[in-house]
């Protein structure tokens, strides 16, 4: 995805379920001058979710949909961000799998990520695991969404180490700081 100078920042939705940490974060970046987003549309498939306060907080609108599987739906919700002219997708703790059908119209343009360093520990309880298997270095990756979870091509990673006192809180603190950064940072090099 490449951004002349001088055009439209892309318009962004940014997909969540739960806390919005990684929301808030991008909606910052999303302010500052060299960004190339504009966030245009908080998406969740939980009601209930906390970053959805982020919506009236930020105004920006926001959209709650049932992500239950079939091509209805997937049309049904590509519509609405079609009619909202989103341009790019970010997942930010959105704990749905996207259909095959849905990645495919949005093809390059979703990314994610994801609190372990790809491939290892995809899915769900990786901090659990990296400190089952004491390993000395942890992290998070943001990559491409593509049918496969966890497993589209790696933009960028950042390593966390991982001390022998962490416990699964403690690591994913530690690792949620790193986000923060990466995310951002990842963005500027597929859109520039």
């Amino acid at each position: 995805m490449k951004k002349s100078i001088g055009l439209k920042k892309f318009n962004t939705a940014i997909f969540i379920s739960g806390k919005g940490s990684n929301l808030k974060n991008l909606i910052k970046f999303s302010k500052t001058k060299q960004s190339p987003i504009s966030i245009n549309l908080i998406v969740s498939n939980n009601a209930y979710a906390k970053g959805l306060e982020y919506s009236s907080k930020f105004n920006i609108r926001k959209k709650i949909f049932n992500f239950k599987k079939g091509k209805k739906n997937d049309n049904h919700i590509l519509f609405f961000l079609k009619k909202n002219k989103i341009d790019f997708i970010c997942l930010a703790g959105f704990m749905k799998i996207l259909s095959n059908y849905f990645i495919k119209k949005f093809d390059g343009k979703i990314i994610n990520i994801h609190p372990s360093l790809l491939p290892k520990y995809k899915g769900l309880n990786t901090h659990e695991r990296a400190i089952k298997n004491k390993d000395k270095f942890s992290g998070c990756t943001v990559h491409y969404v593509t049918e496969k979870l966890d497993s589209g091509k790696i933009i960028m990673q950042t390593k966390v180490k991982v001390s022998t006192k962490d416990n699964a809180i403690s690591l994913s603190k530690k690792i949620l700081k790193k986000e923060h950064q990466l995310y951002p940072a990842a963005i500027l090099k597929i859109i520039n």
